[in-house]
């Protein structure tokens, strides 16, 4: 090795040692007679000194010429700092340097290598190389490994065997768009980049593996955001002979071994909630539970009143802002302009401050709102009441079409939590979602679309409905939700074939196109499939929530940007006609 020691682990202890280092120069500060030098590797920084009175010319000369980011090796004694920096776990000691060894010279970098820098988002994807040395950046990624080390410990001591399933698959009709690759040997076919490993996995439940997991990357062509990339990573995992409650209770264990071992956190109770509760009371199928605010409709207390806009409307809902009556005219507008916005989409927002005894001249409580020319003092009462609020409290109500005014509710929620400070990012808590609808309707196709996949189980008791009433059917279906964020999702899986072809008939398949596309897996199922259940966690998202993160970008080590690029290979990227010819291609002008 070229180095004794890293530059994060030497101590008081460690006092007139001779040592060698390794490793960037972060800074240096040059007063004439004494140099400084920060030295930085990924475990640490260790300050340098080279001292006018005691080191040799032409070493002072060379430590004064130090660049940013210069690579260099440094000899030396280690010694009792005067000036002590309690900011760093070095921050006792320093190096007096003997030698000196530059192992390469570094141009100016674009931007500031610490940890507080001076670089956007599209320079630092572009020079990601650097913007991994910064400390935020490496500890996001020693986060990501740690958490990869800790799913194996737990998954190997629960009996589970990793096994890697193929990334060159076929393509399938279902979910998102595919990412497809041509196949040269077999001109005029394609192979797809796995969504997800289901059907491998569900096939390896048929091979007697009866506990699978996988930490596996997928692929998905679809549009992105904070927390979607076109390659990410999942927790894969399947199990056989198990019911929904022996998933639940080994993927508790799975989350609650991560929180205790990496935040040292102990996750209390893990609620559980049905899809049609959490529809109802928060408007969204990943509610954040970490505060109250539930939805209270109000449609038996606020219409028939002469306001039309309830009156027509097919759902008016409202939360109550604890707190929040001393609100000003501009607060107020400020959030009607919130929920106008077009993402959100919402009309209009009725308020109603319940103020206390007191206050704007009244002996009692009392109430002031945006639509008092409709509703009297006896009217509003009654809203107050059944959204359980108290003199101080605020009521925010939409009205309108059902599930647009839930959704546009949910976004009003999470924004107030917000502003209250009611989302703490050192606090979580977890739930499971449970009993999702097996279908949606999708108007645009006129036809059932399945909710999560064409092989998640109808609940036994629901089975008997497929045909007839479709939309009722519940799925054996489970959603991991921790602090809002969907972190996994998984269900029990068909394992017969007569079913899964009343499933696929269902989903608008013809006996061809489904033989077409699953023939394998139905063959599988004439072959002893036994009844199996499994879970997915996005792995990047995990990470995100674990660091107090809403970008996944920060826990990947070459992201893509928000158009799907890596701006720093500059790809996806134009390929030669050569090759194109190869895989039988032609370019056609539109």
């Amino acid at each position: 090795m070229l180095r004794t020691h890293t530059c994060g682990e030497l101590r008081l202890n460690d006092v007139n040692q001779e040592i060698v280092l390794c490793g960037w120069v972060q800074r240096v500060r040059n007063k004439g007679s004494v140099v400084w030098v920060d030295l930085r590797d990924r475990y640490g920084i260790t300050q340098l000194i080279f001292e006018e009175a005691e080191t040799a010319s032409e070493l002072m000369d060379q430590a004064s010429k130090l660049g940013r980011e210069f690579v260099v090796k440094a000899s030396g004694m280690v010694v009792e700092r005067v000036s002590k920096n309690d900011k760093i776990p070095t921050g006792d000691i320093e190096i007096k340097v003997t030698g000196l060894e530059i192992l390469n010279r570094s141009e100016v970098p674009p931007f500031t290598i610490e940890d507080d820098t001076d670089g956007g988002d599209d320079l630092r994807m572009k020079y990601r190389y650097l913007d991994l040395r910064r400390g935020p950046v490496r500890n996001n990624l020693t986060l990501r490994h740690k958490m990869m080390q800790e799913t194996r410990a737990y998954l190997d001591g629960q009996s589970f065997t990793e096994v890697e399933t193929p990334v060159l698959i076929k393509s399938t009709p279902e979910g998102a768009r595919d990412f497809v690759v041509p196949s040269r040997m077999n001109e005029g076919e394609f192979y797809a980049l796995p969504q997800s490993p289901q059907t491998f996995k569900q096939l390896l439940m048929v091979s007697g593996f009866d506990r699978y997991f996988q930490i596996v990357k997928c692929f998905r062509d679809e549009d992105l955001r904070a927390d979607r990339q076109p390659e990410f990573t999942q927790i894969d995992c399947e199990m056989s002979f198990v019911e929904r409650e022996d998933v639940l209770h080994t993927f508790e264990g799975l989350i609650r071994h991560l929180f205790r071992t990496i935040k040292n956190v102990d996750i209390g109770e893990i609620d559980r909630m049905s899809y049609e509760d959490a529809i109802r009371l928060y408007g969204t199928d990943k509610p954040d539970t970490r505060f109250e605010m539930q939805f209270v409709a109000l449609n038996d207390v606020a219409q028939g009143k002469g306001f039309n806009v309830f009156d027509s409307a097919e759902l008016v809902v409202g939360i109550c802002a604890k707190g929040c009556a001393g609100y000003s005219r501009k607060q107020l507008d400020a959030l009607t302009d919130y929920v106008k916005r077009p993402q959100i989409g919402a009309k209009g927002l009725v308020y109603v401050k319940y103020q206390p005894a007191g206050e704007a001249g009244n002996s009692d409580a009392s109430f002031k709102s945006s639509v008092d020319k409709f509703y009297d003092q006896n009217d509003l009462k009654a809203w107050a009441d059944k959204m359980n609020a108290e003199p101080g409290d605020l009521l925010l109500v939409l009205s309108g079409e059902k599930d647009h005014t839930r959704k546009a509710l949910n976004e009003l929620r999470l924004h107030m939590g917000n502003s209250l400070g009611l989302r703490n990012k050192d606090e979580y808590k977890v739930l499971w979602v449970l009993d999702f609808p097996l279908f949606e309707w999708d108007e645009e196709t006129e036809r059932y679309h399945a909710m999560h996949h064409p092989f998640t189980s109808p609940k036994p008791e629901d089975l008997d409905k497929l045909e007839s009433d479709p939309g009722s059917v519940k799925a054996n279906a489970y959603d991991m939700v921790i602090n809002g964020v969907e972190a996994g999702g998984g269900s029990l899986r068909i394992h017969d074939r007569t079913v899964q072809q009343r499933m696929f008939r269902q989903l608008g398949f013809s006996e061809e196109e489904a033989q077409a596309q699953f023939g394998f897996l139905m063959e599988a199922f004439e072959y002893g499939a036994p009844p199996h259940g499994g879970i997915a966690y996005g792995f990047d998202r995990l990470c995100a929530l674990f660091g107090g993160s809403d970008s996944i970008r920060d826990f990947i080590a070459f992201p893509k940007n928000n158009s799907g690029r890596d701006v720093m290979i500059d790809s996806p990227a134009k390929v030669s006609h050569e090759q194109l010819d190869e895989l039988g291609i032609r370019l056609v002008d539109r």
